[in-house]
């Protein structure tokens, strides 16, 4: 029998990892870590696996990844998603967008619009599995590619049932960023939304405004240099030959929670000047780990959701692109409030083992 379960992933922002059983076979689909400290991948859940597939480079996806490598497992992932894994990983290579046939089975591929090389997946099983891995469709940086039909869907439900989109997040961040006074530190993954940031911020107050930090310097290089980012995102060109930043007003800085790199760097030395919460500060705009909501606690830390994952309204239409007669609300903390929602036009499974 084929099957599919969420490990890790239901009732919490938390590791992602899914266990597919098809014709004999038993694959992991991502094996991640956190994103909170405390949040850790159980090498158990590689009991039995013959490979593990990797949707996306971000460390609640591919965090446990070293144990798969220790465990001898064959891993699929693109080929920008392999550079983050251990030098020792038996890589399969996905393609950003197409097909695979692998032990049998069907896989499409496709672009996710959530990061650099990663993608969703669709399995062609009995009435076909989708899985989104992290997903948007609101980006002006990332690409993304509409799947085929599936009766069976785990999806990215990140902001659960919140339905505001990324033109009404872009209104209150600017009108938030006029108000601060002195430089403002948006802490991001660069290899996730440290780009349309930069396009978006680029675009509203000038390119002098705005500055990388070297991670996201060499990141957002490489990401122009692939060519399979939206039309848009050439903008940001002239933005990578720009030096120092203390020169403008918008840091756009690795980590996206501070806790390391240069926004680290910038948070610890504006706080022991007294500049923080003056004339500089601290914007979050993802998921904030606990240290994260520490800087917030205090004047200088601020909190303005940027959308790298589908609201609400996204996440039906994609229910009703794929046909989808059941899914799994992953990466939120209520799962259940679904069992309540309207205009889902599918059946909510949480924890259960579900057969193909």
């Amino acid at each position: 029998m084929n099957t599919i379960e969420v490990l890790s992933g239901i009732g919490d922002k938390g590791p992602a990892c899914m266990r597919l059983r098809v014709n004999g076979k038993c694959w992991l689909l991502d094996c991640g870590h956190g994103p909170e400290a405390n949040a850790h991948f159980d090498p158990s859940w590689l009991s039995g696996a013959d490979a593990v597939f990797i949707s996306h480079d971000h460390i609640d996806h591919i965090g446990g990844a070293a144990y798969a490598v220790e465990a001898g497992l064959p891993i699929y992932a693109t080929a920008q998603t392999a550079q983050a894994l251990p030098p020792a990983a038996q890589v399969r290579r996905l393609p950003e967008q197409g097909e695979s046939v692998i032990e049998g089975i069907r896989l499409t591929t496709g672009r996710n619009g959530h990061a650099l090389g990663g993608v969703w997946m669709h399995f062609d099983i009995g009435a076909r599995l989708f899985y989104s891995g992290d997903w948007s469709e609101e980006s002006q940086w990332f690409a993304f590619d509409a799947p085929p039909p599936a009766a069976t869907a785990i999806l990215d439900c990140s902001y659960q049932l919140d339905p505001v989109p990324q033109q009404d997040r872009f209104a209150a961040l600017d009108q938030l960023l006029e108000r601060l006074p002195g430089q403002v530190l948006l802490p991001v993954p660069p290899s996730g939304r440290a780009g349309e940031m930069a396009l978006h911020l680029i675009q509203r107050f000038g390119l002098e405004a705005v500055i990388l930090d070297p991670e996201c310097r060499t990141a957002l290089t490489s990401a122009l240099a692939c060519g399979r980012l939206s039309p848009q995102a050439q903008e940001i060109a002239p933005l990578l030959q720009r030096g120092e930043l203390e020169q403008a007003r918008f840091l756009i800085c690795d980590t996206p929670n501070a806790d390391g790199g240069a926004a680290w760097g910038y948070v610890r030395a504006w706080r022991e000047s007294g500049r923080l919460g003056r004339d500089a500060h601290v914007v979050f705009t993802g998921h904030m780990t606990a240290h994260a909501r520490g800087i917030c606690a205090v004047p200088g830390g601020y909190f303005q959701r940027w959308n790298v994952h589908p609201p609400l309204g996204d996440q039906k239409a994609m229910l009703q692109r794929l046909g989808a007669k059941r899914f799994a609300p992953a990466f939120c903390t209520n799962p259940e409030d679904y069992l309540a929602e309207d205009g889902l036009g599918a059946e909510v499974f949480l924890h259960e083992r579900v057969s193909l």
